[in-house]
């Protein structure tokens, strides 16, 4: 049978004033054959009678009613596991290569019998009234810094008309980072829809009423009104309802990975670089929707006059411990602060450290539960005076600062177990002291050599580096001649 294609070009000929004979070896065709569709006046595809009869017997016939009867039960059942039980009952029946056939027939079920889905409604989006935010995982695009690989997340804002996108780099889902990381977009967009729209975020939602209306945490809602959006969120497991956000997630992981592929590697120097390009592949996707932007920029909103800079503020005092409890994490502080209540200012990846106005200190924050971070700068002109304290310290794995520390310090055990603890701390008292990178280098050189890394071994090491020459800065000679001409000239034409 001849296809569309060939009688649509036989019926091309014939109108351009070709004979039949002609317009038919044209096509490819014999004249008999171009003669059957002048006269139908049809194409090939129009002249076919469906099928409505068996070419073979229906295999799964016997076992059907058990199929129908499964799929009736529960819905969910997939082909693949109602064919996988009929094999095992009736191996002699069934194999394995029946299994495509098998799902079409269950495909055609469910398409004839099978219950309604729910139906999605296509929106109209309006310009200026609506962005909406959530965070994806990057995980899976394999990125890494220096070598080492780099799991984070992104903050995604997405005006649902233009379609205009801003990303921000971040590590988790707390209210601090939501905060951030919306300020961060609305000052790149350069402007503010009337409604945000998000997940069901802790960070945002307390709780949601009976009657289905959500109640925002406080500091949320003060986020909303500062920017003077109305805040809305959708039905608690209908992610297609933050449908525009959901998308873009997959399109701009998409061209995230193809921009990897084409640039040949998923390794970036450091952190700001891959930001950097982070935002310039952004700002590219964004210039392809200039003009809807155009449309929807005279309906946003301007930006308030400053940032709001969201954070939460928690009074600690320091322990005896010289350490701070902060959101179920432990901290080191400067002994100097032992007593001191201070004012920390909890961001999206730092703690700010205040007495009373004055910022003091800025340490990383941990996320998660039980977690420490101890500075052996902050406790080592202590612990040198009470040696004995390290064995024992609860937070001692965080005393070693590289893997030459621990290696170093498991070295002492191994060699001279009676003084390892003194040893080791009198060696990272040096490090405070000097230079942490230099005393590193001189434990590595010393375990390369098998010797035992005591203190006056790496003293000795770190001595015989010679500090960088000072360069000698010669005096300039400075000619103010020229100016005085320039003066007297500038007189003379007064």
């Amino acid at each position: 049978m001849k296809t569309d294609n060939e009688v649509q070009l036989m019926l091309r000929a014939r109108t351009k004033g070709k004979t039949l004979e002609q317009a038919a070896a044209r096509a490819g065709m014999s004249v008999p054959t171009a003669r059957k569709y002048l006269r139908a006046a049809a194409l090939p595809s129009e002249l076919k009678t469906p099928r409505d009869y068996r070419t073979r017997p229906n295999p799964f016939l016997a076992d059907w009613s058990w199929v129908e009867l499964q799929l009736q039960r529960d819905p969910a059942l997939q082909a693949k596991t109602l064919f996988t039980i009929l094999t095992e009952r009736y191996p002699e029946r069934y194999t394995p290569g029946q299994l495509r056939s098998f799902q079409r027939h269950v495909a055609t079920w469910r398409a004839l019998h099978g219950p309604d889905h729910d139906v999605i409604f296509e929106q109209i989006h309006q310009p200026g009234q609506c962005g909406q935010s959530d965070f994806t995982h990057m995980d899976e695009l394999a990125v890494t810094i220096a070598g080492a690989p780099f799991p984070h997340l992104l903050f995604h804002f997405v005006l649902t008309y233009s379609n205009i996108e801003a990303v921000s780099l971040c590590f988790t889902e707390s209210f601090e980072t939501l905060a951030e990381g919306l300020e961060f977009c609305l000052w790149q967009v350069g402007s503010v829809p009337e409604n945000h729209r998000t997940d069901n975020l802790s960070a945002a939602v307390q709780a949601i009423e009976p009657d289905g209306q959500r109640r925002w945490t406080e500091r949320y809602l003060a986020l909303m009104t500062h920017y003077g959006m109305t805040p809305s969120t959708n039905t608690a497991g209908e992610a297609h309802e933050n449908g525009d956000v959901e998308q873009a997630h997959h399109r701009f992981k998409e061209a995230v990975d193809q921009a990897l592929r084409a640039r040949g590697s998923r390794d970036f120097a450091d952190r700001p670089s891959y930001i950097a390009w982070l935002q310039e592949l952004a700002r590219k996707r964004n210039q392809t929707r200039q003009l809807r932007w155009t449309t929807e920029l005279d309906s946003l909103r301007p930006l308030p006059t400053t940032p709001l800079h969201p954070c939460r503020e928690l009074p600690v005092t320091v322990t005896r411990f010289s350490t701070i409890r902060v959101l179920h994490n432990t901290y080191s502080v400067p002994s100097r602060l032992i007593g001191v209540t201070l004012t920390v200012r909890v961001r999206a990846e730092t703690l700010e450290l205040y007495v009373g106005s004055t910022l003091t200190l800025t340490l990383p924050r941990l996320h998660g539960r039980f977690g420490a971070h101890i500075d052996y700068r902050h406790l080592i002109w202590s612990l040198v005076r009470k040696p004995g304290a390290f064995a024992q310290y609860r937070f001692r794995d965080e005393l070693f600062p590289t893997t030459a520390f621990r290696l170093a310090y498991d070295t002492l055990v191994a060699q001279q177990p009676s003084r390892a603890d003194k040893e080791y701390v009198r060696v990272l008292h040096l490090a405070a002291a000097t230079s942490e990178v230099d005393v590193a280098a001189a434990l590595a050189l010393l375990a390369e050599n098998g010797t035992t890394p005591t203190f006056e071994a790496v003293r000795e090491l770190v001595r015989s580096v010679e500090p960088p020459a000072v360069p000698q800065l010669s005096r300039p000679q400075f000619d103010f001649g020229v100016y005085d001409a320039l003066l007297k000239t500038r007189c003379a034409g007064d």
